[in-house]
């Protein structure tokens, strides 16, 4: 039987996997089995994934494991920061991990209205950046409101799509 860290398949010296324990340990959770499987299977797909869709995924594998705990662990990994969670206005939350191997990699979606295919959006120009950083600075001091993160979805038609108007 495999431990809970030989699931994750992560160099637990690494920043990015020792914060993961210990963001583990800080909230008082252990990183068990099902959690373990649960964060192998967003490790390892750059989709963004249901519950449902984890589920069917770690039950070829670890068919113990029922939906609930799914559920359960998928919450309890967007509460200690671990996996974000998102709703593109298809009724179903989706799920992906907050930081991988390489670290953080911020990013916005693009989704597409009629398929629901949902694309990552990471190759920012100097002109974005700049503009999102002035957002936020007018944001904080027009609110006075500290911001550490925002979340951009863009909502339209993907090139497939439009070629079938």
């Amino acid at each position: 039987q495999k431990t809970a860290y030989e699931i994750y398949q992560c160099d637990w010296s690494s920043d990015v996997c020792s914060s993961d324990l210990g963001k583990f340990r800080g909230c008082g959770c252990r990183l068990t089995i099902p959690r373990g499987v649960i964060l192998d299977v967003l490790s390892k797909t750059k989709k963004h994934l249901s519950a449902e869709e984890v589920y069917l995924m770690v039950h070829k594998t670890y068919p113990n494991i029922g939906l609930t705990t799914v559920y359960r662990t998928l919450e309890l990994l967007a509460g200690i920061g671990l996996v974000l969670k998102f709703d593109f206005g298809d009724g179903r939350a989706r799920y992906e991990l907050s930081e991988g191997p390489e670290g953080v990699k911020h990013h916005h979606h693009l989704v597409c209205t009629n398929c629901g295919r949902i694309a990552d959006y990471t190759d920012f120009i100097d002109d974005e950046v700049e503009l999102f950083n002035q957002i936020e600075k007018e944001l904080s001091r027009k609110f006075n409101f500290k911001i550490t993160n925002h979340l951009i979805q863009f909502y339209g038609l993907c090139d497939k799509c439009q070629m079938k108007l």
